[in-house]
């Protein structure tokens, strides 16, 4: 999640947290937000953030601010890595994109829902030892860009390459009960009816949602 990597401290611990996963032999795939630093940028040229369902509606003006806030954090992340000698690579619509995608729809504008992954690619990457580091965007066949839901894109990466893990890092506790507490395991029916009892809302509903296609891949 953004939220995480831009606290200082929290970026140090994950950065720090791939690294000795690549260390100890796995294969990390870091797919990131950065939901608060878009929200900052739009804020200074003075355009006002809107979602749907936890779904940021993106207009043409806002899907250039976008791409560009997230590839510079697509860069700080793979250059943080070297830094400690893990080797990775940079995906981006601007550089080795590997996510295709459809429009999710028109309210949304430019928001896409991935229809293929390059997953050759991300398998050469990872057998020359290099942790994948994607931005949540992708194109569709006319090389227009489109803005992802950070944890769909992970979702569709994860159910592609048969992953082991999905892991959802954000900055809030998981998902709580009506009453605020945290629910601290939860299967499908259940997770589908707190959605359609407004207890899981907002952002936390494509979180989930993602969670349970996974699974069911």
């Amino acid at each position: 999640g953004g939220s995480v990597l831009v606290d200082p401290k929290l970026f140090k611990i994950f950065i720090e947290d791939v690294f000795i996963l690549n260390k100890l032999g796995f294969n990390p795939i870091i797919v990131h937000g950065g939901g608060k630093r878009i929200n900052n940028k739009l804020s200074e040229v003075n355009i006002k953030s809107n979602f749907i369902n936890g779904l940021r509606v993106t207009d043409k003006d806002t899907i250039d601010i976008v791409e560009d806030v997230l590839i510079e954090f697509n860069k700080e992340i793979v250059e943080a890595l070297s830094k400690l000698s893990c080797k990775a690579k940079r995906i981006t619509t601007k550089e080795n994109n590997i996510i295709t995608v459809m429009q999710e729809n028109k309210e949304l504008g430019f928001v896409g829902t991935p229809t293929k992954i390059n997953k050759d690619f991300l398998n050469k990457t990872i057998k020359l030892n290099e942790v994948p580091v994607v931005a949540p965007l992708g194109s569709n066949e006319d090389k227009q860009t489109f803005n992802i839901n950070a944890d769909t894109a992970a979702g569709s990466i994860a159910i592609e390459l048969k992953a082991i893990r999905l892991m959802i890092i954000s900055d809030v506790e998981g998902v709580l009960d009506k009453e605020k507490k945290l629910i601290p395991e939860i299967n499908s029916q259940k997770a589908n009816e707190l959605i359609n009892k407004k207890v899981i809302s907002g952002g936390m509903i494509p979180k989930i949602n993602n969670c349970l296609d996974v699974a069911s891949n």
